[in-house]
């Protein structure tokens, strides 16, 4: 642990991150004006950060449209990791057909570009739930973090304690769970990481391109989608929800290298 909080990367990833997402949370809390206020006209400054093209307050806006494009994030990343590391588990300890069916079907998945699979399914409803979309992006996550997972398991298994725990006859099912997965905390932790980077983009960029759960509520990716038409006119309604996935992004990016550095030092 202390290795850990000696990287100033990881640290400086782990503050900017909860900065965020405490802001996400508390945030409609904080906010001047509420989320559907009209405080003037559109595209104009009677406000801090001036008002959107409905009239509504940039800042209010931003403040109230945090919590669940960082929730479904966060549940999709969840989601994903819990499928691509059983896959990935199951693939590197089982072998033989077993791992080749999965590992095959596995690469057709990621020959498919996620937001392209997502867009596909979301196409065929007229608004999508917030269920659905933690489902696709989870789901779209979960080749990917398989193939992280059965490599890192790969270099586990052969090794002797997992050996010596099949020799005293525990069951395949606890080996797993005790032996293999207790070992593969950190790559899978820095996986996780950008995964989450990836669903924020993700879920934004669905958001952007009109896709939303509820087409007038306060949620970053729609705010850039509404409001870019006057982004020379009022370039803060599009900026400010901009900045904060940026800042978020690269939280997350120190968050997941940190990790990396760390574990390749061996923890000390």
């Amino acid at each position: 642990m202390s290795a850990y909080l000696r990287s100033g990367r990881l640290v400086v990833g782990l503050a900017i991150t909860l900065a965020v997402t405490l802001l996400a949370i508390v945030g409609p809390w904080l906010a001047p004006h509420g989320e559907y206020d009209i405080v003037g006209r559109p595209f104009t400054d009677p406000t801090l950060f001036g008002t959107d093209y409905l009239g509504q307050d940039v800042l209010s806006r931003v403040l109230a449209g945090g919590r669940s494009i960082l929730l479904i994030s966060l549940l999709a990343t969840v989601l994903g990791m819990g499928i691509g590391i059983l896959i990935g588990v199951v693939c590197a300890y089982a072998g033989g057909w077993l791992d080749e069916v999965l590992m095959r079907l596995n690469d057709v998945a990621l020959a498919f570009p996620q937001i392209l699979l997502a867009l596909l399914v979301l196409s065929a409803v007229d608004q999508p739930a917030a269920w659905m979309i933690v489902l696709i992006v989870g789901l779209s996550h979960a080749p990917r973090v398989a193939r992280v997972a059965r490599g890192v398991a790969l270099s586990i298994v052969p090794r002797d304690f997992v050996t010596s725990a099949e020799a005293l006859g525990e069951s395949r099912l606890r080996v797993v769970l005790f032996e293999v997965l207790p070992n593969m905390g950190a790559p899978l932790l820095a996986e996780a990481g950008l995964r989450l980077t990836y669903s924020i983009g993700m879920v934004a960029g669905i958001g952007f391109l009109g896709f939303s759960t509820n087409p007038g509520a306060a949620d970053w990716g729609q705010m850039i989608n509404e409001n870019r038409l006057a982004l020379l006119v009022q370039p803060w309604a599009v900026l400010l929800p901009v900045i904060i996935i940026g800042i978020f992004t690269i939280g997350t990016n120190l968050l997941a290298d940190g990790v990396t550095q760390v574990a390749a030092k061996g923890g000390q």
